[in-house]
Parts: structure tokens; sequence; C-alpha cells
């Protein structure tokens, strides 16, 4: 059997090791899910929904055992790693109580009333791909995989080899309390390799990844008439606006930016603040950012963690190691802290840098942010604007104001002094991206709904006029049916 080292963020070392899956593995373990999947989608949403209820329960009671292994794979935080287990438990509860009503069949309007009746169902699509990356293993996998089950469809989920124990563990609990073993199934190995295999045999894809992966999945998905949802990359932007508390913005924008480590699809990079008040916001800013402990333990007293790999150490330094070289200017951090651990970054503000500089337009996935001045509302939009990006944005400031702002930023979701929570806490509401950050949606009734396919059935209730089968009929029918027609549109 071969075998892939994962590497322990903290020290370096090798943790431990995985099996490494071959496409034909891949393949075997979609045939095992897609036969039993027929008995899985007969079985009454209700009693799925009560399965999801379960898994709740169980993840409560072993939350401690979750969050060590997450924080041992990724270095997150301890406060990160009970944020999402939290996360993950908004998603299971929901479904858990929406599942059945999803899933009933509706009664819709009918072409002709009385004549016909008209209902629609959903059926699942089969055997769902879910491709989960390694920042929020639990959180993520939670937000694709139940309501994927909830629908009735088996999974095979391709996990990130780094934070492959942490879904592993999350199945075995949820086989434990009723899932099927053959209906979530967990697969990982060569990214290229595996993830490929995965989108060859769905029936659906869930890809949460880089934009250029992104696009690789919709295309290979895409070229079998198969549908898929992704949630990419972000660059988003928090707008202070002109009379907000500075203390409580620069919190707000601590808290946006350096959730786990910056390591967060829809953390806050960018920082837009008036030009009159930037000066006495850096200061505030720079003072709350020193004031910041870096560290990893199992107890909640450190509010950074690790980077998860010594890849995203280079990425994260590479990025602001150009944007100084570029004559940008760093106002706190910028720097690895070795003293800590390899993978330990400052938490760290730049600026002045140009509009166009390399770190206001591409995503860094670290604890960075860029802070920018801006003259007048309108250029603070157009700034936020300014990326092909649309995953997340904030606003801070007067309520009523961010409101009206918030309808002009080109981002699936916009939270209003907060910088994520706040929409991504809100498990009934949509969340994904607009622009190159994603396609669909997870969360919410449409977060199930994509792995169904609807269908309509028409009812003829054998009305004393029928519908016409024969071209002589349509003689005396027409001038009905159009009367009818005029009805129904004034009703």
């Amino acid at each position: 059997m071969k075998t892939i080292s994962v590497i322990d963020p903290l020290s370096g070392e090798k943790l431990h090791d995985i099996q490494s899956h071959s496409a034909t593995d891949v393949g075997l373990t979609f045939l095992r899910g897609r036969q039993a999947q027929p008995q899985w989608e007969a079985m009454p949403a209700k009693q799925r929904a009560r399965i999801a209820a379960k898994i709740a329960t169980t993840l409560i009671s072993n939350q401690d055992e979750l969050m060590d292994l997450l924080q041992s794979e990724t270095g997150k935080s301890r406060a990160h790693a009970f944020e999402e287990v939290t996360g993950a438990l908004g998603a299971i509860t929901y479904y858990a109580k929406t599942t059945n009503g999803l899933m009933k069949r509706k009664r819709v309007r009918a072409g002709v009333p009385f004549m016909l009746t008209a209902f629609t169902e959903q059926a699942s699509v089969g055997v769902v791909g879910i491709i989960t990356p390694w920042n929020y293993p639990l959180a993520l996998t939670m937000m694709d995989v139940i309501p994927a089950l909830m629908a009735g469809n088996a999974v095979v989920q391709k996990a990130d080899n780094q934070t492959a124990k942490t879904v592993q563990l999350a199945r075995d609990l949820c086989v434990a309390v009723g899932i099927p073993e053959d209906i979530w199934q967990v697969v990982h190995g060569d990214a290229a390799e595996v993830g490929n295999a995965v989108t060859d045999n769905a029936d659906y894809v869930a890809f949460t990844g880089s934009t250029a992966t992104g696009r690789l999945v919709a295309t290979r998905a895409a070229s079998r008439l198969i549908g898929y949802s992704l949630e990419l990359g972000g660059k988003n932007p928090m707008i202070v606006l002109p009379g907000a508390d500075l203390e409580k913005a620069a919190e707000t924008a601590i808290g946006a930016a350096f959730g786990n480590s910056g390591q967060l699809c829809v953390a806050i990079e960018r920082l837009y603040v008036p030009q009159h008040d930037l000066d006495r916001f850096q200061v505030v800013l720079k003072r709350r950012v020193e004031s910041l402990t870096v560290g990893t333990s199992n107890e909640f007293n450190f509010d950074l963690g690790a980077l998860t790999s010594s890849a995203q150490m280079e990425r994260v330094s590479g990025f602001v190691d150009r944007a100084v070289a570029e004559g940008a200017r760093v106002l706190v951090g910028g720097k690895r802290l070795k003293d800590i651990g390899p993978n330990f970054y400052a938490p760290t503000v730049i600026t002045d840098m140009p509009h166009g500089a390399e770190i206001l337009q591409k995503e860094v996935f670290g604890p960075v942010i860029a802070l920018v001045g801006y003259q007048g509302l309108d250029q603070a939009v157009e700034l936020a604007n300014a990326t092909e990006y649309g995953l997340n944005s904030s606003v801070v400031g007067d309520r009523s104001q961010a409101l009206k702002l918030a309808s002009r930023l080109m981002s699936g979701s916009v939270n209003i002094n907060e910088g994520y929570r706040a929409s991504m806490a809100s498990v009934a509401a949509p969340m994904g991206g607009m622009k190159q950050s994603g396609m669909d949606r997870r969360s919410g009734p449409g977060g199930l709904l994509r792995f169904t396919e609807t269908r309509t059935i028409g009812v003829s209730n054998n009305f004393p006029i029928k519908l016409p089968t024969r071209a002589k009929q349509y003689l005396k029918l027409a001038p009905i049916m159009t009367t009818m027609v005029k009805l129904i549109g004034r009703v």
C-alpha cells in the first residue's frame, strides 16, 4: 500500500502516514456507493433528518477530540478550532430541521385550473463527489456532505491529505449513529489523480479551493454534463465609513482578517479607510495588532495559531516581501516567528502600496492586511470592486449607511459591522461568490437542493371538458381556452 507522510505544522516533523488511493480505488469506491445509494434514497427524508440530529449530538460529545485533531493537523489556535466545530454544528442542525420540508412533494400552480394538477418533487442525483480543502476540514465537510446525504445521495469525498484524519474521524462518528458505511466514503492521495477520478465518476461535484483548480473541475464536469458548485478564492475588502468609531473598526478588522491566521476564503485582506482618518487609524490598528498573541496549545490562550504548512509560509512571506520590494511599508509584523516554530508568521499590516499592487489583487491566504486610504465613498466602492473576485465584503460604521453601500459591492456576502461571521453563521442564507469566486451556493435551502434533480408531475383530473388531442377538437375549445387564459392572467 502506497502511503503519504503528513507533516506536523508546529514542528515540521512527520505527524503520521495516510494511504494514497489510486484512480482505480476511487472507481471502486464509487461503485460501492452507487450500489448502496438506492436503499438510502428510499429511506423517508424524515428518518434521514433524525440521523442528522444524532450526528450533531455525537459531534458535541466528541468536541474535544475533534478540536485536538484539528489543531494537530492544521496548527490553528484552540479558539479557531472551536469556531470550526460550531460552524459544522450549525450546518448539521439546520438540515436536520429542514430536510423533510425541502424533500416533500409540493403542489404548484397548474396550467389549467381544475382540469390539471401539478406537483414538483426532488430526486437525488446519485453519487456526489465532494472535494474539500485543508483549512476548514470539519466545517466545510459538514456544510457539503450533510445536505448531499440528506438529499438521498451517496458521497465520495476527496479529503486533503493534510487533514484526512480529521475528515475520517468525522465520517466514522457519523457512521456510528446511522450513516451506512458505503453511503459516505473518504479518499485521498495525489491531488490530480484522485481529484480527477472523483470528478470523472461523480453525478455532481462540489469543490472548494482555488479559482485555478475550480476552472479545471468545471471544465471536466461540463464535458460530462453533470452539475457542479464551486466555492473559490477571494480578495475580500472592508470599508470603514466616515465617522466610524476607529477603535471598534480596528477590532472588527482584526477579527475579520486574522481568523484561522488568515487561512480562510472569506477573510478580509484589503482595508479601506477615509484618507482623513488614515493616520489616526494606523496608530489604533498597530496597537491592537501588536497585542495579539501567537502560538498554539489545547487551551484558549492564543489569538493566532500556525500556518498549516511550509508552502503556506513561503506563500505568505513571499507576498509581503514582494510588496515591500515594490515600495510598500510594513506597519506591523511582516516577519516569521521562528522562535515559536517553523510555520508561525506575525499578524501583519502593510500600507503605502499603489492601487494596482499584486497584494491588492491576489489572494494571500494568510494573516496580512493591506491598508489603503480613500477619498469619498464612490472611490471606496470602486476600489473594493476592483478585483476579479467577489466572495465576501464588509462595511463598518453607521448601520443605515452601511446597508445602502452593501448593495453596491460585488460579492456574494456583505457583513455589516462584522467581518465574515455574521453571514457565515446564517446557515439559512446562501453562501458563495460572484465573479471568479465561484458558482452556485452552499447553505440555505439551495445548499441541499443543488444535490437534487427536480421532477415535475402533471395530472389530468378527468374534468368534463378534456384537453384536445385531435385537430378538429380545437374548433370548439380554442375560444374557451383563450378566455380561460385571460381569466387566469387576471386572478
